[in-house]
């Protein structure tokens, strides 16, 4: 097929289970790039996190991040979509101090908790970095005084205690919200109608791609939009069963370099 863009998730998708490159995933991808494919990150992570996986492709890079609410190329950011800062508040008052479980949310580079638990500084540890900890109501004032809001929330917590998490917020009925799990213990809450779909679509709008000629990777819900966005659609080994149905393709696991045997299959690279 004729591919100008190869857009992936970065956990349990480009990164194996260790978090790490293979070397073959790594070449596949520089070989693409030789030809002249542009190359995007597409992922739930900060910038800060993007970064680091850029680093170790030795590729320059699109990124997508924070569930595509902010797209980078090189140092400029050509969207940033936020929501309204009153879900803040919602979210510390009728979630996190019921289920006692803290939250994350993300505005451009900056990362900001309510506590420090173990999932806060497995990621701390992951990222090189410290989230700064605070109130989310009193950030949310700031915010509204400023006109602006998070790009992203994220809970954090046990599988069952997300599952209940999400039933709950659902059924509070929030405007101006959607989300989705990028992990079974990762619960991402971002603007309605924005996804890593949506930034494909402008990113190939920027320049002037047509999306029949990209190819996307993905292993979780958080991940749906961006393979029904793109020309090829591929799912991970290790993907949900509800990703893989929808998928153009199933490759091989993250851990046994799904994306080098997928790119070969489609580009022979």
């Amino acid at each position: 097929m004729k591919c100008k863009l190869i857009c992936m998730d970065i956990d349990g998708t480009l990164l194996n289970d260790e978090k790490k490159i293979s070397d073959r995933v790594k070449r596949s991808i520089q070989k693409a790039k030789a030809r002249g494919i542009r190359i995007a990150l597409a992922t739930g992570r900060m910038p800060r996190g993007a970064d680091l996986v850029e680093e170790e492709l030795k590729v320059p890079c699109i990124k997508i991040c924070s569930a595509g609410t902010y797209i980078l190329m090189g140092d400029d950011c050509i969207s940033n979509k936020v929501m309204a800062p009153e879900v803040l508040c919602r979210m510390e008052k009728e979630f996190s101090e019921r289920y006692q479980v803290p939250f994350w949310f993300f505005l451009g580079r900056e990362w900001y908790v309510t506590g420090i638990d173990s999932f806060v500084e497995r990621e701390m540890e992951i990222m090189g970095c410290r989230p700064k900890l605070v109130r989310a109501s009193e950030i949310a004032e700031i915010w509204k005084r400023s006109g602006t809001g998070p790009n992203k929330i994220l809970f954090a917590a046990e599988a069952k205690t997300i599952q209940n998490l999400r039933r709950e917020i659902e059924k509070a009925g929030i405007p101006g919200i959607d989300m989705a799990c990028s992990a079974e213990v990762f619960l991402e809450i971002f603007p309605q109608k924005v996804s890593k779909g949506t930034a494909l679509t402008a990113i190939c709008r920027k320049l002037g791609i047509p999306r029949e000629e990209t190819i996307a990777f993905g292993d979780q819900e958080l991940d749906l939009p961006l393979i029904e966005a793109a020309g090829i659609g591929i799912a991970m080994g290790n993907a949900i069963e509800k990703l893989k149905a929808r998928a153009d393709y199933v490759t091989k696991t993250n851990n046994d370099g799904g994306i080098a045997d997928a790119l070969e299959h489609y580009l022979n690279v």
